[in-house]
């Protein structure tokens, strides 16, 4: 039971660091245009 105090709080932090790493994908523009990324190795330059 005492293993409780120790897993809740880090899951709560490990959850919060996730949704500001997706928070920060999203405001620096990661998911704009995903199919362009696709197209561009298919390019032979």
């Amino acid at each position: 039971m005492d293993i409780l105090f120790l897993l809740v709080p880090l899951s709560v932090v490990l959850v919060l660091l996730i949704l500001g790493g997706l928070w920060w994908a999203i405001y620096r523009g990661q998911f704009e245009d995903v199919e362009a990324e696709g197209q561009r190795i298919l390019k032979d330059d």
